[in-house]
């Protein structure tokens, strides 16, 4: 089904894993098409609750393919243009997935490998990992994940970063707010168990209205923001879900949505 990208899913996760570790899971246009084809997937299936994203091998993502670059450098600027929109649509597909999703950055991770990272909710990277928006180095822009790195580290950071091309460590994306935990290479696994563990004690409906919301805010001034989140909170305190969610807290239990992964 998938020649680029390998999935495993068990449980209500799905692990997306980057195959190509002879390059460095560097994208091509059949990696591209395989991401948006799962995600989408994905999104649609009720069985999945939570997705978990890595790379094969000792690299997370490398960003672009070399012999992808090099039949891009033939195109014309339309051909070139229909095929940074179809890049895009990987990263908007994966930012939208109803879904939480789980960077698990197990290695470098660089130019729209970053992309990845930022269009995750939860970031989990191995101390060695290393990052760079490498593009500017090649005489070019990191600009097709730019919106997504904007809205993950802001523009301060992004003007120092994109300018400069420099590699910089997993302590620093940390600090900078591209990644939430950085763990040692040996507890790397661990952690994002320990961290999915705790997504699947939520609500899937309201992780999925959750994720909408902070869309939505994100782009609402004050005004917006307050009516539209007393009408969202009214209407998940009717839902099934939320009716569930409130008597098993009344009830002293653990709610039905979780009692089969007891």
């Amino acid at each position: 089904m998938y020649r680029y990208i390998q999935i495993d899913r068990t449980d209500g996760v799905l692990t997306v894993t980057l195959n190509r570790p002879e390059v460095r899971n560097a994208f091509n246009e059949g990696m591209i098409e395989e991401l948006i084809r799962c995600f989408v997937a994905a999104s649609q299936d009720g069985e999945i609750q939570v997705i978990i994203l890595t790379g094969a091998g000792s690299s997370f993502c490398a960003g672009a393919d070399l012999n992808w670059m090099k039949k891009m450098a033939c195109y014309s600027e339309e051909e070139n243009y229909a095929d940074a929109q179809q890049l895009d649509c990987m990263f908007y597909t994966i930012d939208t997935c109803p879904k939480p999703v789980v960077a698990k950055v197990n290695g470098a991770a660089l130019g729209g490998g970053i992309g990845l990272v930022a269009v995750s909710d939860l970031s989990l990277a191995s101390m060695d990992a290393k990052f760079g928006f490498t593009e500017i180095r090649l005489g070019l822009v990191p600009a097709v994940i730019s919106p997504y790195v904007v809205h993950k580290i802001g523009l301060s950071y992004v003007r120092e970063l994109f300018l400069t091309g420099e590699r910089f460590s997993a302590c620093r994306a940390k600090e900078i707010g591209l990644v939430h935990r950085v763990v040692g290479a040996d507890s790397l696994d661990d952690q994002v168990a320990q961290c999915v563990a705790e997504i699947l004690k939520s609500g899937p409906n309201a992780q999925a209205a959750c994720k909408a919301w902070i869309h939505i805010l994100a782009e609402s001034d004050l005004e917006e923001a307050r009516e539209q989140s007393t009408r969202l909170i009214a209407k998940l305190r009717v839902s099934a879900e939320g009716q569930e969610g409130i008597r098993a807290f009344l009830e002293k239990r653990k709610p039905a949505w979780i009692k089969t992964r007891d």
